[in-house]
């Protein structure tokens, strides 16, 4: 009973000092600052029926605005939403609507992220979408279904977020693609925030090649932030970063030149996802982005980034505590990746991972 008590009394003074940051918005009321993404449920997930039913709850959305939280990131990919033959399915669009209403009766925000499609994944070695006209219609016809489902929120509660990490080889084709994307859903809702991605998995060194339509003041521009990879990354599985066994470290040197000299071939792998990082590194990166959302006169959003949880803590604590000053000194909305899985903010015993919940949603300096 002490320790709940404790607990709760944790929870509310950090709610009572919660950031002073101002909040990006869009003229339509869409107001965010500071999130998290409900990741590998409706998106990059096999669990279906009772299992994916419990693992995102109203108790999980009641937890995350009670921490300070003001906004979710949904992804949700095609699979899980529409079969093959372009057909709802009732059991996953059912808990996107209960993630949706659980979230705006709390005053939250959400973004609906489309987040992988079978025409498209941003880890495949080709997608068919840049190639074949009828996938790019296909992905407005989702759109376009999806929009209707989700026309009924309020645009000053639930944006739309085209689709995560494009990956073209050529900018041009993402610019085109968005320019359909959007034209199909201002016919219909001329007034929804639509977040835009650079291509490149979203990253910042794309964004002078990012174009989206003129005059419209609804859009937020979204870049993911994952740098230095080589320490964000740590060990994970999917990567070829998992050979390495040495240790890693920010700021400074991820990998120190005597642990480099130890290992040289596969370094020379993995020379770009490495090197000598700070605070002051991270902002050059980032104020590419920056720049061209002052440009173009948008909101910028980080919708992703994050440290595995491999990574040594005190480092991850000084990493998070870099990045989020670079967001709130530069008017950056942000979602972390993610909640309760192995980038999560919920530790392996359930429990919320307060340090670095601090530091997401800490008072601006």
């Amino acid at each position: 009973m002490k320790a709940k008590l404790i607990f709760i009394f944790s929870i509310l003074i950090l709610t009572s000092e919660i950031n002073t940051a101002q909040s990006i918005s869009n003229p339509n009321g869409f107001k965010i600052r500071t999130g998290v993404n409900l990741a590998i449920w409706l998106s990059q997930s096999d669990k279906r029926g009772a299992e994916r039913e419990k693992f995102i709850t109203e108790k999980d959305i009641e937890l995350l605005s009670n921490l300070g939280f003001d906004h979710v990131r949904l992804p949700i990919d095609e699979e899980q939403i529409w079969d093959e033959e372009g057909n709802f399915h009732p059991e996953a669009v059912k808990l996107m609507h209960n993630a949706i209403n659980w979230s705006t009766d709390r005053g939250m925000r959400v973004i609906v992220d489309l987040h992988i499609i079978r025409s498209h994944y941003f880890n495949a070695a080709s997608n068919a979408l840049w190639t074949d006209p009828a996938e790019q219609k296909k992905l407005v016809k989702l759109w376009v279904e999806l929009s209707a489902e989700l026309k009924k929120y309020p645009t000053s509660l639930v944006a739309y977020e085209l689709m995560n990490e494009a990956v073209a080889d050529n900018h041009d084709d993402w610019n085109k693609l968005i320019a359909m994307l959007v034209a199909s859903l201002r016919k219909a809702e001329p007034e929804r925030t639509i977040v835009i991605g650079s291509n490149k998995w979203q990253g910042t060194e794309t964004f002078p090649y990012l174009k989206v339509p003129e005059n419209d003041p609804n859009i937020i521009l979204s870049f993911h932030h994952y740098r230095p990879f080589g320490f964000t990354h740590y060990k994970t599985p999917w990567t070829q970063l998992n050979l390495y066994d040495g240790p890693v470290h920010y700021p400074g040197e991820v990998i120190t030149k005597e642990d480099q000299a130890a290992n040289p071939d596969y370094i020379k792998t993995i020379q770009w996802a490495i090197g000598k990082w700070d605070k002051e590194v991270m902002l050059k990166d980032i104020s590419v982005a920056i720049k061209t959302a002052k440009k173009m006169g948008l909101p910028l959003y980080c919708g992703e980034f994050g440290v595995y949880y491999t990574a040594p803590k005190a480092d991850a604590l000084r990493w998070y505590s870099d990045v989020t000053d670079i967001f709130r000194e530069n008017n950056i909305a942000y979602s972390h990746w993610d909640y309760k899985t192995t980038f999560g903010i919920i530790d392996k015993n359930g429990k919320p991972d307060m340090p670095v919940i601090d530091l997401l949603v800490k008072s601006s300096k």
